[in-house]
């Protein structure tokens, strides 16, 4: 790792704002909110990656706009990001600044998409240098050229998680069958707890027409899909009775990321589940060289435990993020991920959707 003279500062606090959809709903143009600070020209000031030179002892610049920005997923809500997540920032930024030459001024600042295609759209045009996201969204990243997975995270007890499908405790569907001619909810369409792995079982165990979802409108689809945007957001349309099923990620309900576990009782039962799905990785954008993708990856590996506590340091306080270290990873550590979405036959179309 000797040599990798680079690039990040952070100038003052870390600071969380928005990351517009790029394909979101919105215009699917802009990249992302431009956050970019500039135009998105951007380009990353072209010179960037190859700066060829890199070479010796020359700074490289970072993004070409004045700052590093992260991403951050929408998969769980945050109730106070900026508490959260500026511990984790700022100790990317000074790691960075005490163990390698970097330009001045150079800040670390968190954006957060407003869905996974978002952030990995916005990485593949350089706007977002590196960020957080689910695993089926990387992994579309990678196949397209968007992102390369460089960390895995580890949260709520383990490397892996579940997915699942919950209907009302008064429902009369009792198997995946049943969900013929039936409102589901969904988180989000690159989700991979949220509709990924549940499509999948609808499909494979169920053997209902899920019509090309989570691609296209699911017009053709054997029931009426409904994406609510977020994990907690799927589960609130079922407690709201707007759903007959709702598909989420198993920590709503097994960890209170959602409901208290008491609250989800008196609501939910669970109607089918998914075991061993990889947990989250972290992506960078392809536009950054690789020592800068080193460095980073670095800058996570060697970090304390207390970055992932919020900005009180303490274990265990409302303030934790939900993950509390992170592992290298690369696309193998999420093939199974792969290996379903082919199975799906997903393709690029959806970061249109």
């Amino acid at each position: 790792m000797a040599q990798r003279r680079k690039f990040l500062k952070v100038a003052g606090a870390a600071s969380i704002v928005g990351l517009a959809g790029c394909s979101g709903g919105g215009d699917g143009s802009d990249g992302g909110d431009g956050s970019d600070g500039s135009d998105g020209s951007d380009g990353m000031d072209g010179s960037d990656g190859s700066d060829g030179s890199d070479g010796g002892d020359s700074q490289m610049t970072f993004g070409g706009d004045g700052k590093v920005d992260f991403g951050i997923s929408p998969s769980v809500p945050q109730e106070d990001l900026e508490v959260q997540y500026s511990p984790m920032l700022d100790h990317v930024g000074s790691y960075l600044q005490e163990n390698y030459e970097v330009p001045e001024g150079l800040s670390v600042e968190g954006n957060v998409g407003s869905n996974y295609s978002a952030i990995i759209q916005s990485l593949g045009q350089g706007t977002t240098d590196v960020a957080e996201t689910g695993p089926f969204a990387a992994a579309l990243g990678v196949k397209t050229g968007n992102a390369e997975i460089i960390l895995q995270r580890y949260g709520y007890g383990g490397w892996t998680y579940k997915s699942i499908i919950a209907t009302p405790n008064d429902s009369d569907i009792t198997e995946l069958s049943d969900l013929s001619g039936k409102t589901v909810a969904f988180s989000d369409r690159l989700s991979t707890s949220g509709a990924l792995y549940p499509l999948y079982s609808m499909s494979s165990q169920g053997g209902l027409d899920i019509g090309g979802l989570p691609e296209g409108d699911g017009s053709q689809a054997e029931f009426d899909a409904r994406f609510a945007g977020g994990h907690v957001g799927s589960y609130t349309l079922l407690e709201q009775g707007q759903v007959d099923a709702a598909a989420m990620g198993g920590f709503v309900r097994d960890t209170g990321t959602g409901p208290a576990p008491e609250d989800w009782q008196k609501v939910a039962t669970t109607l089918h589940e998914d075991e061993g799905l990889p947990r989250a990785p972290m992506v960078v954008s392809p536009e950054l060289s690789d020592e800068v993708t080193s460095a980073i990856q670095e800058s996570f590996l060697e970090a304390p435990d207390s970055i992932y506590h919020g900005a009180d340091g303490e274990s265990d306080t409302d303030d934790d993020l939900w993950f509390s270290r992170v592992r290298e990873a690369t696309q193998e550590d999420y093939q199974s991920v792969i290996d379903v979405a082919n199975e799906l036959g997903v393709g690029t179309d959806i970061f249109n959707q």
